[in-house]
C-alpha cells in the first residue's frame, strides 16, 4: 500500500498569509484605514520540473530540505511515497499528466514537479536502436500518442521504423488493458508513405516525425513512341435515270452512301452517260484509296526528389462548357461556364529510393489527342470533341539505369460496310452497279521506354545552353549568302558532332 501524509493545512495558510509592516510615519497617515493583507503565491508551474514516467516505473529524487508537507495533484496518474525526510520515490500509475509539490516545516516550497506518464516505450527504444545502428531514432510519448523523431538513411528505413514502432506500440496497449484491447487487429501496412497515416486503430496513433539524411534525387528518363496506320478504301455507283417506252417509263435515282467511315473520302467521281432507244442512264463511279501513316514520339526526362512526385504534360487543353448562368434566371442574357481538359504525352512517377541503386518507382503515362468520333453537339451547334487515350499504370523496383518497357500496347480496327438495292446488290458480277463498299482498317502500336537514374547535384560551368556563343548574322550576310547566323557555339571548345552520328541539334550548317 502507498500511504500519503495528510495535507499540513497551517503551512499553506501561513504561506499565504502576509503580516504589513507600516513604519512610524507611515502609520500615523494611515490613522482610520485598514490595509488588506498581501497574497503571495507560495507555489506554482513556473518553477515546476518535468518528469516522465513510464507506467508502473519510478524515480527516486532527494531534496535539499527535510519535507513536511507533499501535495499531489492527481494521485490516480502518479505517487509520491516519502521514505525519510529528504527522500521521495515518484511512482507512476496510469497515462496522464499532475504535479506534485514539496513544503517544508515553515511552509516555504521546497521543489515541484510536473510529472507526465506515458507508455513504457523503452523496450521499443531498444528494438528500434538494434534494428537502425546507424541511424539516430528517438520515440517519445506525448499523450496517448507516440513521436518518431530523428533521421534515417533513406524513406524505406523511416517507413519500416514506423511500422514497427505502430506494432510494439499496440502491444503496449494490450499489455496495459488500453485502447488497443485483446485481440485488436493492427493492420500496419502503409505503402503509400503517409506519415502517421492509415493503418489500424494502433498506428494511427504513431506521428512518424523521422527526417532522411541527405534524400536522393531520381531522373527519369522516359521515351513514348506511338505509330498509327489508316487505310480506306472506297467503291461506290450510284445510277441515275429512266427507261421505257412510251408512256411507261421508270424512273431510278440510287444513292449509296459509304457508312462504315461516316462520309466520302472526296467528292471526285466518274460520270459516264448512256443513252439508248429505251431511254438515258447516268452512272456516277466513285473509287478512292486513302493510306496514312501517323508517328508520335516524346522524350520527356523529369528529376525529383525520393518520396515525391513529378508530372510533365506537351499538349495542350480544350475548353469544354460545364453550365451556364442567366442573370436574371430565364432570361437570354447568359454566361457559359467552361473547364478545360488536358490532352496530349503526359508522365506522372512517384520514385522512392530503397538502397544505393534501387528504386521502387510508380510510373503513370498517357497519350491522348483529340477525336471526332464520339464528339457531342450541343443544340447552340457547339461541338465537344472527345479523347482516344492510350494509358499505363504500373509499380515496380528497378536499379538505377535500368530500363523498363511497356510494350504490346497493340490496338487495331477494322470497319466494312456495304450499301446497296435489296435484291439487285447480290447479283455476281452486276451487283457492283447497285452497291457502294467502304473498308476502314486502323492499327495502333504504343510502346514507352522508362529508365530511372540517381543523380547528383552539378555545377554551373559544367552546363551548357543551346544559345551559347550564338551570334545574329549581319544584313548582308543574310541577304547576299543566306546565313541565318554568324557564330554558333564557343570557339575552342570540342567539337561535339565528332561524337555522335547523324544530326542533331536545331540549326545546322
Amino acid at each position: 500500500m502507498v500511504t500519503f501524509p495528510k495535507l499540513a493545512s497551517w503551512g499553506l495558510g501561513a504561506a499565504l498569509l502576509g503580516t504589513a509592516l507600516l513604519t512610524g510615519a507611515s502609520a500615523q497617515k494611515a490613522v482610520g484605514t485598514t490595509s488588506a493583507p498581501a497574497i503571495q503565491v507560495a507555489a506554482g508551474e513556473a518553477t515546476s520540473r518535468f518528469v516522465p514516467l513510464g507506467i508502473g516505473k519510478s524515480v527516486v529524487l532527494d531534496l535539499p530540505r527535510d519535507v513536511k508537507d507533499v501535495l499531489v495533484a492527481n494521485p490516480k496518474i502518479a505517487n509520491a511515497v516519502i521514505r525519510t525526510s529528504r527522500r521521495v520515490y515518484l511512482i507512476g500509475v496510469k497515462r496522464g499528466q499532475t504535479n506534485i509539490v514539496f513544503f517544508d516545516s515553515e511552509g516555504r516550497q521546497i521543489a515541484a514537479f510536473d510529472v507526465a506518464v506515458t507508455r513504457d516505450l523503452n523496450g521499443v527504444r531498444a528494438v528500434l536502436g538494434q534494428l537502425f545502428r546507424n541511424s539516430d531514432i528517438r520515440i517519445d510519448g506525448v499523450g496517448d500518442g507516440v513521436v518518431l523523431t530523428g533521421s534515417v538513411e533513406n524513406p524505406a528505413e523511416a517507413q519500416k521504423a514506423f511500422e514497427i514502432a505502430a506494432r510494439l506500440v499496440c502491444t503496449v496497449d494490450e499489455s496495459e488493458g488500453g485502447s488497443g484491447g485483446s485481440g485488436t487487429s493492427v493492420n500496419i501496412n502503409n505503402s503509400n508513405g503517409d506519415n502517421g497515416g492509415g493503418g489500424g486503430s494502433c498506428s494511427g496513433k504513431v506521428f512518424n516525425g523521422l527526417t532522411i539524411r541527405g534524400r536522393d534525387q531520381v531522373m527519369l528518363k522516359v521515351t513514348v513512341a506511338e505509330v498509327q496506320r489508316d487505310i480506306i478504301k472506297q467503291l461506290g455507283v450510284d445510277i441515275t435515270g429512266s427507261l421505257g417506252s412510251g408512256t411507261t417509263v421508270v424512273n431510278f435515282n440510287t444513292d449509296n452512301p459509304f457508312t462504315a467511315f461516316g462520309q466520302a473520302i472526296s467528292t471526285s467521281s466518274i460520270r459516264p452517260d448512256f443513252t439508248t432507244s429505251l431511254g438515258r442512264v447516268q452512272a456516277n463511279i466513285r473509287a478512292m484509296e486513302r493510306a496514312g501513316v501517323i508517328r508520335t514520339l516524346a522524350e520527356p526526362n523529369l528529376s525529383a526528389i525520393s518520396g515525391e512526385t513529378a508530372n510533365f504534360l506537351a499538349g495542350g487543353e480544350f475548353p469544354v462548357i460545364t453550365g451556364s448562368t442567366c442573370n436574371p434566371p430565364g432570361s437570354f442574357n447568359c454566361t457559359a461556364s467552361v473547364a478545360f481538359k488536358k490532352f496530349g504525352v503526359s508522365l506522372g512517377f512517384t520514385p522512392v529510393v530503397l538502397s544505393e541503386g534501387r528504386i521502387s518507382l510508380k510510373v503513370m503515362t498517357e497519350v491522348s489527342e483529340l477525336s471526332s468520333e464520339g464528339a457531342l453537339v450541343s443544340q447552340g451547334g457547339v461541338t465537344v470533341p472527345s479523347l482516344k487515350v492510350r494509358r499505363a499504370d504500373t509499380t515496380l523496383e528497378i536499379p538505377s539505369g535500368g530500363s523498363l518497357a511497356m510494350a504490346g500496347l497493340i490496338n487495331e480496327q477494322t470497319k466494312q460496310g456495304i450499301n446497296g438495292l435489296p435484291g439487285l446488290e447480290q447479283l455476281p458480277v452486276l451487283g457492283t452497279l447497285f452497291r457502294s463498299r467502304d473498308y476502314v482498317n486502323r492499327q495502333t502500336e504504343l510502346m514507352v521506354l522508362v529508365t530511372p537514374y540517381i543523380v547528383r547535384a552539378v555545377a554551373q560551368k559544367d552546363l551548357s545552353r543551346p544559345d551559347d556563343g550564338f551570334a545574329d548574322v549581319s544584313d548582308p550576310s543574310a541577304v547576299l549568302l543566306g546565313r541565318f547566323n554568324r557564330i554558333y557555339g564557343i570557339q575552342g571548345s570540342v567539337d561535339p558532332r565528332g561524337l555522335y552520328r547523324g544530326k542533331y541539334g536545331f540549326i545546322l550548317d
